[in-house]
């Protein structure tokens, strides 16, 4: 789910908040939990795991490489231990999992999407370090959406490792031409069709009021999830074997893109559009409004496009994010489980939160240090994090296959519902239900 984005440290905007930082601790924190630590606390050496000059091997997605590389060459620098790191083709990764652990040959510590990781930790393909997690002092104060994918039966197997959000972009340049705010983006389904309709009336030559993959599963699941769970409302069952895709709000998704559509108000190459080139119409300044993935908003403010950001918006009010990326654990062939696991602890460490992660203006993987000096200090950073108290990770065994994979009836449901004329949701979304509950 996660896309490659340039180095975007210190880069600055000016952009609507449209929610409270005073929020986000609150907003994470479920009933029964104890209150978020501060930062400053840390976790006693005696959890942290062994650092003994252990060679330790790891691997991820090639879309990680930057942050990836970032995190190992801080560790590295400042360990005994040393890791060497593989980056591996996003397409290939499945296939090289796979592979290996039928050889028993997979590396100390891997990283995987956390739609996946539902599957690889059903398959047994991860150490257990529950009882590792639970002695942090800090535990409450880790995002649980990554934890939660690598969890099995109330044992958990993983750790926040990148964090990638979705989030609501506008250009501000084209609001103000076509009359609108341009410090306020949309704030229900409505005013997000209502925008990119007064956009698209400035008849522009090239410019569109939005653009989705309209021939990508994964960048709508991203992308389209947010206004169902903004409403309320869920996407899949709990036990993730049901798909919930036909309540009157993710019809209301489906309608209001299908009269985008049919209105003439998005950009052209959108129903073909599979994902690789999605999020370049915004960046090259000719989409009005649509929802984005946050690391690319860095690229398209590096290549001029005045910004609005904010949280993606429920269908009648609310706002939630997709909360995606990638999650690492200890795999089940490692022979260092202590050392290995000295990695994981530094990496949702106060200390590497803040000045590997924050400082490059990716998002933390802990609550209570998503306001902190880097982002108060760089707006666009602060809009990103302030949606993420409102964000969510759906868990499957089969989600990729019910949702990403190419052809998928996930795909087939929003392809029928936004560009066909007959009413096909319910039987379509039965067909997503068939694949999680196989």
């Amino acid at each position: 789910m996660l896309r490659t984005s340039a180095a975007h440290k210190g880069r600055l905007i000016t952009l609507a908040l449209t929610a409270s930082i005073a929020m986000l601790v609150t907003g994470c924190t479920s009933p029964g939990q104890t209150p978020a630590t501060t930062p400053g606390s840390q976790a006693p050496a005696d959890v942290m795991g062994v650092d003994d000059g252990t060679q330790l091997t790891m691997w991820t997605r090639a879309p990680l490489e930057r942050q990836a590389n970032a995190l190992v060459d801080a560790y590295n620098a400042s360990h005994q231990n040393q890791i060497k790191l593989e980056i591996i083709p996003n397409d290939d990764m499945e296939g090289k999992v796979g592979a290996a652990a039928t050889n028993n040959e997979l590396p100390d510590l891997m990283a995987g999407d956390v739609v996946r990781l539902p599957y690889w930790v059903d398959a047994g393909m991860f150490t257990d370090i529950t009882d590792k997690i639970e002695a942090l002092p800090f535990r409450s104060d880790i995002a649980r959406g990554h934890i939660d994918a690598g969890t099995e039966n109330g044992r958990e197997h993983t750790l926040p490792f990148v964090t990638d959000i979705s989030v609501m972009v506008w250009n501000k340049d084209l609001y103000a031409k076509a009359g609108l705010d341009p410090n306020k983006g949309p704030t229900t389904l409505q005013e997000f069709v209502d925008q990119a309709k007064a956009v698209q009336a400035l008849n522009e030559p090239g410019v569109s009021g939005t653009f989705f993959g309209g021939n990508c599963g994964g960048c709508l699941v991203f992308t389209w999830f947010p206004f169902i769970w903004g409403a309320g409302d869920e996407v899949i069952s709990s036990d993730g074997k049901t798909s919930l895709l036909d309540s009157p709000s993710a019809r209301a998704v489906y309608s209001a893109y299908k009269d985008l559509y049919d209105s003439g108000a998005v950009g052209e190459g959108s129903k073909e559009e599979t994902g690789a080139t999605w999020t370049a119409p915004f960046a090259e300044g000719k989409i009005g409004v649509m929802p984005y993935p946050n690391t690319s908003v860095y690229d398209a403010v590096d290549g001029g496009i005045n910004a609005g950001a904010g949280p993606i918006p429920g269908v009648n009010g609310g706002q939630s994010t997709f909360l995606g990326g990638d999650a690492m654990g200890i795999s089940k062939d490692s022979k260092h489980v202590d050392q290995a696991w000295n990695f994981l602890a530094w990496l949702v460490s106060d200390d590497t939160q803040l000045n590997v992660v924050a400082k490059d203006g990716e998002v933390p993987a802990r609550t209570s240090l998503l306001n902190n000096q880097y982002t108060s200090a760089n707006p666009l950073a602060l809009a990103m994090n302030s949606t993420v108290a409102y964000g969510r990770t759906p868990v499957a065994m089969y989600f990729a296959e019910a949702f990403n994979a190419p052809g998928s009836p996930w795909t087939t449901l929003f392809r029928n519902a936004v560009f066909q004329n007959g009413d096909t949701v319910t039987a379509d979304n039965q067909a997503i239900t068939d694949v999680l509950d196989q």
